[in-house]
């Protein structure tokens, strides 16, 4: 039982480089692993105030932008971790009520109790989608940078090994 369960997650890492070594050979590498990473750090903004339904708008957006799943689900996890989404709320609702100063006016069929919570969210939505625009857009070049930078360091150790490997054939 013991050896299954070795067998697995040595699979798993095995499965779990070799994407990554995918994602660093192939030719636009880093613009699909920076751009996933900005569609899942911004989209985790959106989460808490849709209340899951972005998801799908997730999946979505990283299918059209042929972008990496596999960083948009890291990005959107290391949003996660930094729990930015739950103080940025309040901002996210006093930036959608300077956008929509007005009350909104919600059809006379609903409740009225429930008019007040319908403006409340449209106004967080509102705010919380430009918030994570930003934050997507600001994402976007450090992961950029620090993808660059790691398939520049691997590049470096690829040739000293290289060479080392010609020195002592020679």
């Amino acid at each position: 039982m013991a050896k299954l369960k070795t067998e697995g997650l040595k699979r798993f890492g095995r499965a779990i480089k070799y994407q990554y070594v995918k994602l660093l050979r192939s030719p636009e590498g880093a613009r699909k692993v920076a751009l996933g990473f900005a569609i899942g750090f911004g989209i985790e903004f959106l989460v808490i105030s849709t209340m899951g339904v972005i998801y799908p708008i997730f999946i979505l957006l990283v299918w059209i932008t042929r972008s990496s799943v596999t960083s948009a689900a890291i990005g959107h996890v290391i949003a996660k971790l930094t729990f930015l989404p739950i103080p940025l709320l309040i901002v996210g609702k006093w930036l959608g009520g300077l956008l929509l100063p007005f009350a909104v006016r919600m059809p006379d069929w609903m409740p009225d109790w429930l008019d007040g919570f319908l403006e409340l969210q449209l106004k967080t939505i509102l705010g919380m989608t430009l918030i994570s625009i930003a934050l997507g857009a600001l994402s976007y070049p450090v992961a950029y940078c620090l993808y660059e930078a790691n398939r520049k360091r691997r590049d470096e150790k690829l040739s000293k090994k290289l060479a080392q490997a010609q020195n002592n054939c020679n």
